[in-house]
């Protein structure tokens, strides 16, 4: 007989949850370390006091019992035991509840370790970017931001689908936007099958279908696809097209993140690629609407000082 996945989860949840109660000592969270203590970690009646539940009710969580919990309540508990952000997702799925992010809507691994920038960043000249499984860049190299100098003037939604869909379709820097963005809403929506519910993901497809009617219309065909390697043609205004292989390399222990490298394919996009590389102000936009990126910068800058 299979057993059912969310009969697995109760039990995993209590040994999770054992684990991280044994780690925290009183001293940790202030408190004295009284005497007759069987194990340096908190009991079961001290996180419930700290997290403002319920002995019973917690005693059951822990013991994998069939009980309902809310985000608020979990989130009081994983202050408690002092859970990161991988642990507090874990701890939700393991719950069954959908996770939230942050209230300001950051994905929930925007902060990467020193050494995933430092990878990237001796990947040049290739370039190189970190991706959410939202397609949000949560980190890129100095080759990077040339292939895509619209990376510059996303300071508050840096989202690779965002800039494609919410620009002029004349600026796209894909050449074959009409067989690629379907490709990326697809793959979108194979990463999407966990988030379900969850707040932020809901938001993000909310506001882009509300923003670009090409997206609602693929978001609503209901294809799926995995991620995987191809071939990009990319428009450049300082160049012109490039042929790009993107690679994918899973980022270790910071789960749904990737890093994609983009090898110029064939001796003439590599020409161009070297040739973009050495350019201080590459252009930005199509070739009608072209201009320096120094320029759309300073432009951008009048417009926030005066907004």
């Amino acid at each position: 007989m299979v057993t059912k996945p969310n009969h697995r989860r109760r039990p995993e949840l209590a040994a999770f949850l054992r684990s991280r109660r044994a780690r925290v000592t009183p001293a940790d969270v202030g408190m004295p370390p009284g005497l007759r203590r069987r194990t340096p970690g908190l009991r079961r009646e001290e996180v419930a006091q700290l997290s403002g539940v319920g002995v019973t009710w917690y005693t059951w969580l822990e013991q994998g019992r069939p009980i309902n919990a809310s985000a608020q309540v979990l989130d009081a508990v994983a202050r408690t035991l002092r859970l990161d952000t991988a642990e507090r997702m874990h701890l939700y799925h393991l719950a069954e509840v959908p996770y939230e992010e942050d209230p300001d809507g950051e994905p929930p691994f925007c902060e990467l370790p020193a050494e995933v920038q430092g990878i990237i960043d001796a990947l040049n000249p290739l370039p190189a970017a970190v991706y959410s499984s939202r397609y949000d860049v949560l980190a890129a190299n100095a080759s990077y931001a040339h292939l895509f100098p619209s990376f510059h003037l996303r300071q508050n939604r840096r989202n690779v689908l965002w800039s494609l869909f919410t620009g002029p379709s004349c600026c796209c820097v894909m050449i074959n936007r009409d067989t690629e963005l379907p490709v990326l809403v697809a793959t979108l929506r194979g990463a999407y099958g966990p988030h379900v519910g969850e707040p932020a993901w809901e938001e993000f497809i909310r506001d882009l279908c509300g923003e670009s009617s090409d997206f609602r219309a693929l978001w609503e065909s209901g294809d799926v696809a995995p991620a995987g390697a191809r071939i990009k043609v990319v428009q450049h205004a300082s160049v012109g097209q490039l042929e790009c292989v993107t690679t994918s390399l899973a980022v270790s222990g910071i789960p749904e993140t990737r890093i994609v490298v983009y090898t110029p394919h064939g001796e003439d996009s590599q020409s161009k690629m070297r040739k973009l590389m050495s350019l201080d102000d590459p252009l930005i936009g199509c070739p009608y609407h072209a201009r320096p990126l120094s320029e759309a910068l300073a432009v951008q800058a009048e417009t926030a000082i005066t907004a």
